[in-house]
Order: C-alpha cells, then sequence, then structure tokens
C-alpha cells in the first residue's frame, strides 16, 4: 500500500511538474507571447522588464523587443548584447529567453524578428537570404546604440543556430561589437549546399534548379514556391534522420511553439544561401570569440569548423557543453545554466 500511495504520489508531482513546464512556454499564457520557461509576465519596477520596440530597416519594420535590467536607469551607462534567433525562430523563443537571462546580469539586450519573418514586415513571406540575416543584426546595433543608458563603447553579439552563422558574418565587418558568442551555432549555408552533414550531395544541382526555377516563376507573377515547410506526424517525426529535426519538430511545433515561428522560407531564397558560407572571411573577427554547442549536438563539426578558421582572434574559447543535443541547449534548465556560466564571465571580461 505504501509503495503504491508512494507512487502515485511522484507520478502526481512529474505530472504537475509536465503540466507546469508546458503552461511556462505557452505563449498563449504569456501577456507578451513569451514561449520559455520562466518568461517575465508583467514589467514590475525594480525587476528586468521588457519593452516592445520597433523601428525600420531598409524601408521595413522591425518587430523587437528590448530587456532592461533590474533598477534600470536610464540616466546609467550599461554594457549591451544583440542576440540574434536561429532559422525559423521568432523573438519569443529561445531568442528572448537568452537575452532575459543576459538583462539579470545586468546587460539591456535587444532580440528582433528577421525582415519578412516573425512579426517583421516584409513581403513576400518567409524570405531568408544571408543578406537580410545579416543586415538585420547590423539593424539591431543600429538600434540599441541609440537606446537610453547604452553604452555604445561595450556592445556584444550573442548568435543562436542559424543567427551564429549569421552573427559571425555580421561581426567580420562590424566593429561595433567588441565581443561575439555564439551558441549551437548553424551554418545554413553549408547545410542547405551539402545537406546536413553532407546528407545531399547527389542532390544539389537538382536542388539550384528547382531554385532557379521558383526565381522565374516569382519574377512572371506566379505563385511563391515555399520549401521547408511540413506539417508532420509524430510517427514521421520519429523516422527523421537527425535528432536536430526530431527535436526541433517538438520544440517548434508543441513546446516552444509560437504563431510566428516556421521553418519553412521562399524556395528562391537558395540561390543565396547555397553560395554563402558563415565562415568564408571569419578570419577577419579579430574580437573576442566564444563558440558553445553540446557535445551530442548534430551541427558540433560546424562550430569545430569555424573556431579552427577564427585565426585573426588571438582571444578565443570553444566550450562543449557534455551530454547537450542542439535543440536542449534551447531550453533544458541545465544546459541553458551551463551555457550562461561561460556567458556571463566571457561578457564580463570582454565588455
Amino acid at each position: 500500500m505504501k509503495k503504491n500511495t508512494l507512487k502515485a504520489t511522484l507520478l502526481a508531482a512529474m505530472m504537475s511538474l509536465s503540466i507546469g513546464t508546458s503552461l511556462a512556454a505557452d505563449y498563449k499564457q504569456n501577456p507578451f507571447t513569451l514561449a520559455y520557461d520562466g518568461a517575465i509576465t508583467e514589467n514590475v519596477k525594480g525587476k528586468v522588464n521588457i519593452h516592445p520596440v520597433s523601428y525600420k530597416l531598409n524601408g521595413i519594420d522591425i518587430s523587437a523587443n528590448v530587456y532592461t535590467p533590474a533598477n534600470y536607469d536610464p540616466a546609467k551607462k550599461y554594457p549591451a548584447i544583440v542576440v540574434a534567433h536561429p532559422n525559423g525562430g521568432v523573438k519569443e523563443q529561445v531568442a528572448g529567453l537568452y537575452a532575459q537571462k543576459l538583462a539579470e546580469q545586468g546587460y539591456i539586450t535587444i532580440t528582433a524578428d528577421a525582415a519578412y519573418q516573425g512579426a517583421s514586415g516584409g513581403t513576400p513571406r518567409s524570405v531568408d537570404k544571408p543578406a537580410n540575416r545579416i543586415e538585420d543584426i547590423h539593424g539591431m546595433a543600429d538600434f540599441i546604440t541609440q537606446y537610453p543608458g547604452v553604452d555604445v563603447a561595450r556592445l556584444g553579439l550573442l548568435g543562436i543556430c542559424g543567427g551564429g552563422g549569421y552573427s559571425l558574418a555580421a561581426a567580420e565587418t562590424d566593429k561595433r561589437f567588441k565581443s561575439i558568442a555564439t551558441l549551437s551555432m548553424f551554418n545554413s549555408g553549408l547545410v542547405r549546399r551539402n545537406g546536413l552533414q553532407n546528407s545531399q550531395l547527389d542532390t544539389l544541382q537538382q536542388r539550384l534548379q528547382q531554385a532557379s526555377d521558383a526565381r522565374a516563376q516569382e519574377a512572371a507573377g506566379g505563385k511563391i514556391l515555399y520549401s521547408g515547410d511540413a506539417n508532420l506526424t509524430d510517427e514521421q517525426i520519429a523516422k527523421l534522420p537527425f535528432e536536430l529535426y526530431r527535436q526541433g519538430y517538438e520544440y517548434y511545433w508543441k513546446t516552444h511553439a509560437h504563431p510566428n515561428s516556421t521553418f519553412k522560407y521562399t524556395t528562391s531564397s537558395l540561390l543565396d544561401l547555397i553560395r554563402f558560407d558563415a565562415t568564408d572571411h571569419i578570419d577577419l573577427i579579430n574580437k573576442p570569440l566564444l563558440m558553445i554547442a553540446g557535445s551530442k549536438a548534430d551541427t558540433l563539426y560546424m562550430t569545430k569548423d569555424a573556431f579552427a578558421k577564427a585565426t585573426g582572434t588571438k582571444k578565443k574559447e570553444l566550450f562543449i557543453i557534455d551530454g547537450a543535443t542542439h535543440i536542449e541547449t534551447y531550453w533544458v534548465p541545465k544546459y541553458v545554466d551551463s551555457a550562461m556560466s561561460k556567458l556571463t564571465p566571457f561578457y564580463s571580461q570582454n565588455l
């Protein structure tokens, strides 16, 4: 009887924890539609606050969130950090989580939806061109360096997943960033070109032809074609060949879903993506660089490759989170804490 009672109690506790976690990551339960555990639900004086903002970037309306630290005083000077979101992600997901975590450490942070994506403007929707994503990062820097209280001499950059690859590219030439960090860096051009872990080398020319045809169709006023869009069943998800995609569907479609987040992108974007590589001029980065990735991540090879090629900086560190997959660095508390344990001293020493 005691064993059964104990089991029932433990089961109830686990269910309660599961439900609590689910609700905490449910955008519908958050007034700012934030989809991560521990998200701000209201602005309280003396605490970390969130400020939805918008600004123009090359004529496009950009939707962003600025996080200010506890006891923020616009008359004082604070270091600031730009946070670039993953491919398919939006500012309310993992980018918001790390932006909030960093604000808790005393930084003013900004994370914005990429142009043509999320709540930002731009048509056609879901254009995913590297030049745009890099410009988004420059644009966040433009905005936040004019924000009250920001010390322009202490600006950092954090890029997550695809945002990590684009952050490397942006930091190659934008010397406003005094330190650069990436988390689970994803080299979008490399993967769109060769497939994850070189799994699509034999279809490259075929995919280029499809992208070319899609662009021609757009130019003629025809239907916009999309790639990467899928509504898979649990059974189909389980059969996907890489953990990144299996856990990615779980994260983006279920546990941390947001209506503005989508995997799809215009097929014509592949013309630009396939000729892009985040490491092409990485030797131009001459500022402190921290690259973080999970030891079990399908994408770890991309971080290691970029790190080895980053020969222009005299101060760089590769930190591997033991046991973590790519997606688990987005939300699993112990892995997020592990990443923060490196990001906190890194920015403290280099901003």
